[in-house]
């Protein structure tokens, strides 16, 4: 258990927030599966001070995903702390989190993202600003730095810990890296070793054995679980168990996913309604049968679905035909 200011963090597993992926239903599913903390997806800060429908909506938060961080994007000090403002006072997340990690150009040509890691001093004077707005404790995520020549990542969360940031996640990779190569967990712990606020690690932590090594190579306070977690809730029971008791939870049934699965999707419609649920649910629906032998065809079928009912009905027909050649096998 760690401490985000006054917010307790029941274990050191945390959900990463990942763009078109974190929203509520997502959120809740993951929490279920014992997440200590789980994160939404990155809001502009201008999407909430010009009143967005689409942007307001993503500010929609389940009592039962508690605690939450909500991450806030922008390039500019004076938007980043208004919105921050409005997430502080109109919504019921426990933590508001800056997003200086997005390495996505339409976000870093903004001066928002990554870009801001070219400069500990812009990070000091936005994060104070923002500290100064609000009442619920503050956090940074970024990377490691903006390409290979450029690594600040011991400077900038110094800046972050001087501004009154409760906590940084550290992605050990640069800007330039996008999500490519290899996740440099040597500086992840040259910050944990520069700080006195918490930190979490995040970046090529694929499995519970992962999580583990991650927590004693870089002494981190708490692991942050992105892609591995993507149609794999499982991932964080597993890790959370691992990490608590040693024991290395099997793998899920297919029958299993696929019940996770339409759970997600039910929560999906309820928070958006069937058409964009069903659409937006197909990305998910293949994440979710990932590494399921004989899972091509259906994959492609998953695209064709513009309904519950087929959708539904395609992924359970799946699901008892590979139980159909399981128990072929086994006889």
């Amino acid at each position: 258990m760690f401490k985000i200011g006054d917010v307790e963090i029941k274990n050191r597993v945390v959900l990463a927030p990942m763009a078109g992926v974190c929203n509520s239903a997502f959120r809740l599913t993951v929490k279920e599966f014992g997440a200590g903390l789980v994160c939404a997806e990155m809001v502009s800060d201008k999407g909430i001070l010009f009143n967005n429908e689409k942007t307001l909506d993503m500010l929609y938060i389940d009592e039962r995903e508690k605690p939450l961080s909500l991450q806030i994007f922008g390039g500019e000090k004076e938007t980043l702390v208004e919105a921050a403002r409005f997430v502080d006072r109109n919504t019921n997340a426990d933590i508001i989190d800056i997003n200086m990690g997005c390495p996505v150009p339409k976000i870093t040509k903004c001066d928002a993202g990554a870009k801001w890691l070219l400069d500990p001093n812009k990070i000091y004077d936005v994060v104070s600003a923002v500290v100064d707005a609000v009442e619920k404790p503050v956090t940074v995520k970024m990377r490691i730095g903006w390409d290979e020549h450029h690594i600040y990542a011991v400077e900038n969360a110094q800046a972050v810990e001087r501004a009154g940031g409760k906590a940084v996640a550290v992605h050990g990779r640069t800007r330039a890296q996008m999500y490519e190569g290899k996740a440099d967990w040597n500086v992840i712990k040259q910050v944990k070793e520069a700080v006195s606020i918490p930190v979490i690690g995040n970046g090529d932590v694929q499995t519970p054995q992962d999580a583990k090594r991650m927590l004693e190579e870089t002494g981190v306070d708490g692991v942050m679980i992105g892609r591995a977690a993507l149609g794999n809730p499982w991932m964080i029971y597993r890790t959370v168990r691992y990490l608590e008791t040693g024991e290395l939870i099997p793998e899920p049934s297919v029958r299993e996913k696929i019940d996770v699965c339409i759970l997600h999707l039910d929560r999906l419609i309820a928070l958006k309604n069937e058409h964009i649920a069903v659409k937006e649910m197909r990305k998910h629906a293949a994440w979710y049968l990932k590494g399921v032998r004989g899972n091509a065809k259906v994959r492609n079928a998953i695209n064709e679905c513009n309904t519950r009912e087929e959708l539904v009905s395609l992924l359970m027909n799946f699901v008892e035909e590979v139980e159909a050649k399981q128990n072929a096998q086994a006889v």
